[in-house]
């Protein structure tokens, strides 16, 4: 895993011909759409982090790069481009969020599926699969999962992975019951009405303190900026 953080290290300067749209800033700093010589990216800067939230942001940072370099050429997922510092640059999905896209397709959560299951292949659970915004329906019906910033990496996927993946399957069938009830199975069903033992203390402990922290220390909304991204990513 460790010869997966030789990703490209190339400064990341503005040029003449770069366009640049701002999508979303918080207290983490700014996330970016940037066009260069007609060929779109998504940046994410956390030079422009609070002092006292720095080292978190640029943590969450390297996780992403990480995450993307471990699953460098899989179709569906943002591929990274550069992570120099406090900045990192990836390539652009074309699509919309699933609250959106509204997929209605029948192969689309099939397809969704086998995407997650590449994903847990390669030893990353992504951990975020509730957040409408991270599942786009792509301009060819296809889809595609962004924002690893709180994805995990296992090389061995023990217990506690196993757990995280079985999660990200259990956020994935919850958006099939909301688009397309009709098509879950009897075995989907069962797994959504039998949530694991780590979401139930996620749900009861965990939460309400995370929901406390960002909404009303930071004053940070997880669907901050999903509007934005439902244009660009």
């Amino acid at each position: 895993m460790y010869s997966l953080y030789f990703w490209a290290q190339s400064p990341v300067q503005d040029s003449k011909n770069l366009e640049k749209i701002l999508l979303k800033k918080d207290l983490f700093g700014e996330v970016w759409q940037v066009v260069e010589n007609g060929e779109a990216a998504i940046l994410r800067d956390a030079r422009p982090a609070r002092w006292w939230l720095a080292w978190i942001a640029r943590g969450l940072m390297r996780r992403e790069a990480r995450i993307l370099a471990a699953l460098d050429g899989i179709d569906g997922v943002p591929q990274l481009l550069q992570c120099q510092d406090a900045v990192l640059r990836r390539s652009f999905i074309r699509g919309v969020p699933l609250y959106q896209g509204r997929p209605n397709e029948s192969d689309y959560f099939k397809k969704a599926a086998q995407l997650l299951r590449k994903l847990h292949r390669a030893g990353v659970a992504h951990n975020d699969l509730a957040k409408e915004p991270n599942i786009l329906l792509r301009d060819d019906g296809s889809p595609a999962f962004i924002d690893y910033q709180l994805a995990t990496w296992s090389k061995r996927r023990g217990r506690l992975f196993r757990a995280a993946a079985r999660e990200d399957i259990r956020h994935l069938l919850k958006h099939k019951r909301t688009y397309r009830a009709d098509l879950l199975t009897m075995r989907e069903r069962s797994i959504l009405d039998a949530p694991s033992p780590v979401s139930r203390i996620w749900m009861n402990v965990f939460k309400p303190l995370y929901m406390f922290v960002t909404r009303t220390l930071f004053k940070w909304s997880d669907r901050e900026g999903a509007a934005d991204r439902g244009k660009l990513d």
